[in-house]
């Protein structure tokens, strides 16, 4: 049986989901009319395929819970707090996907735009459904209905809303699959149900992350010249922030039997293999430099937390400071030169990860 929704929590959980920080999930606008123009044409045949394999809907089973979610979960305060944690902030990734593909879907005029964001805003529902059922399990849950309205919206182009979302979409299916293949080898670290899900589940963010790798490959102006630029800062804008992020929940990833750093490079070598298909550029994460700019980046990011709980006008003062030695970290790591390649001659990728 599902815990009973306690008010005080879930008011805690979406304050959580509300947050916009540097390292929060956010909620993206575009420009419509211009998306509305996107013409795949080029790329006709594999994107009908595409559609086609969503249309299917392979996954329409899949998120449906068994027995195993009924017993009572208890864990030790850290893994508790940080479980939560993980949990709030995938919601909020995955529901701030389905609201951006929904108002897609709805501005859309373009057949070839309208079917796949119908889709995309369809399993992206269905994700965020399936994890806000956990958080009910445990009490609490993310009033999803008032986050639309109130989270703050982060205006992007087109072009940067494709950037972020393949690489929001790629890694996600990096991550799934790297926790589930760890635990199908250890099932005795699976400390919950929702973990045996993850396999189909980041099926379907691999299908959505190719939906966006053809539209910038039938757009090849995306990938060329300044944009190469753009591309590297959103690749090492994500890894970064994941990076942090991890390094942050400790409990949690001693629970599932990897070190963070392990598991984010795990991650990071994955989703720079998948994005040769469309990125001309990949991060050289051997560099001697990136790994340390990486520890750097968390360790400044701890003391602006410890900062901001300060509070008070020096409080203020030391976090302006230590966000301004955040920027001048990042900013080391990205003079960090990239790897080019060429790009592949086919584009579709299956998950076989």
């Amino acid at each position: 049986m599902n815990a009973p929704v306690r008010k005080v929590e879930t008011e805690d959980a979406t304050r959580v989901a509300l947050e916009n920080t540097v390292l929060s999930p956010r909620f993206y606008t575009t420009d419509f009319d211009e998306l509305d123009r996107t013409d795949v044409s080029s790329v006709r045949e594999e994107w009908d395929e595409l559609i086609a394999e969503l249309r299917a809907d392979p996954n329409k089973r899949h998120f449906i819970r068994n027995e195993e979610f009924d017993q009572a979960f208890a864990y030790e305060p850290e893994l508790d707090k940080e479980f939560r944690d993980f949990l709030i902030s995938s919601i909020t990734a995955e529901f701030s996907g389905c609201v951006l593909y929904a108002e897609m879907k709805k501005r859309a005029t373009n057949k070839d735009v309208k079917d796949l964001f119908s889709f995309m805003s369809r399993d992206e529902a269905r994700h965020a459904g399936f994890i806000n059922d956990t958080l009910k399990d445990f009490g609490i849950g993310v009033d999803l209905g008032f986050l639309t309205k109130v989270k703050k919206y982060t205006y992007f182009r087109p072009k940067f809303i494709f950037y972020a979302t393949y690489l929001s979409e790629k890694i996600g299916y990096a991550r799934y699959i790297t926790i589930y293949r760890l635990l199908e080898q250890h099932p005795e670290r699976r400390f919950h149900p929702i973990f045996k899900w993850f396999k189909n589940w980041c099926n379907d963010e691999f299908r959505h992350g190719e939906a966006f790798a053809l539209l910038m490959r039938a757009n090849p102006n995306l990938t060329q010249g300044v944009n190469v630029w753009w591309i590297k800062f959103f690749v090492l804008a994500v890894f970064a922030t994941m990076y942090v992020r991890d390094h942050c929940r400790p409990a949690f990833h001693k629970a599932v039997g990897i070190d963070p750093s392990d598991y984010d490079f795990r991650v990071f070598r994955l989703c720079s293999e998948i994005s040769r298909q469309t990125f001309p550029v990949t991060i050289d994460l051997d560099h001697p430099a990136f790994k340390p700019g990486l520890d750097r980046l968390y360790r400044i990011a701890r003391k602006i937390e410890q900062a901001g709980a300060e509070g008070g006008l020096w409080g203020r003062i030391k976090k302006t400071a230590y966000v301004g030695a955040a920027a001048l970290a990042f900013a080391r790591l990205y003079m960090i030169p990239a790897k080019p390649h060429a790009l592949p001659a086919t584009i579709r990728l299956e998950p076989v990860w």
